[in-house]
């Protein structure tokens, strides 16, 4: 028996191309998700966004300083979501710089206490520790919450010896998320989070700590 109003679920995948393997691991990762939910008893709503459609209006909303139109609405859903997988193709050994644009002009404690997924693609393995050095450090600065599984799909990894692990790796990854959601507390209202951002210690009473 499922839960009543599902959880919210939203994915974010930053490839640059239609077809990528970007997305097609993105959608191996909700699919996953949606089923693990499943099997923890509750239901979830995948909402899948894509960076690559919101591309202009992310570099107007780093000149003017705020989103409008569908990247506006994505942004909103993200701050609402009970759990996020974002998938990013690597560059220079890192995430895309679209990818980073995105959660750049994210607004301020919109992930905070989110359980996230992580998760990358590439041309070869080797640049699998970017997962741990590049975009684990990023999401725990957005004070978001990332689960111990990441992902990383090699080309190799898509119809190659390494399917079988990919999916192992994916089911993994799905079930810490499923489970980081039904043991989460509640998220702090956005007014609290911008209430204790600007929060302001003087100086002095810093000092004797």
């Amino acid at each position: 028996m499922t839960d009543i109003d599902p959880s919210r679920v939203v994915v974010v995948t930053a490839g640059l191309r239609a077809p990528s393997s970007t997305r097609l691991l993105a959608d191996e990762l909700a699919d996953a998700v949606v089923e693990e939910f499943a099997s923890a008893g509750r239901s979830a709503e995948v909402r899948i966004v894509e960076v690559r459609e919101h591309a202009h209006a992310i570099a107007d909303a780093l000149l003017t300083g705020f989103a409008a139109g569908a990247l506006a609405e994505d942004q909103r859903a993200l701050a609402e979501a009970d759990a996020v997988v974002v998938v990013t193709p690597t560059f220079s050994g890192s995430y895309s710089g679209l990818f980073k644009s995105f959660f750049d002009v994210l607004e301020l404690g919109a992930l905070d206490q989110t359980p996230v997924l992580l998760a990358a693609t590439g041309g070869t393995e080797r640049h699998s520790l970017m997962l741990e050095h590049a975009l684990r450090p990023l999401f725990t600065y957005l004070k978001a919450v990332p689960v111990p599984t990441a992902i990383y799909a090699a080309t190799a990894d898509f119809g190659g010896p390494g399917t079988a692990s990919l999916s192992a790796r994916v089911r993994r990854g799905a079930a810490e998320l499923a489970r980081a959601v039904s043991g989460s507390t509640s998220r702090p209202t956005r007014s609290a989070v911008a209430a204790d951002s600007l929060a302001f210690t003087p100086f002095e009473e810093l000092l004797p700590r």
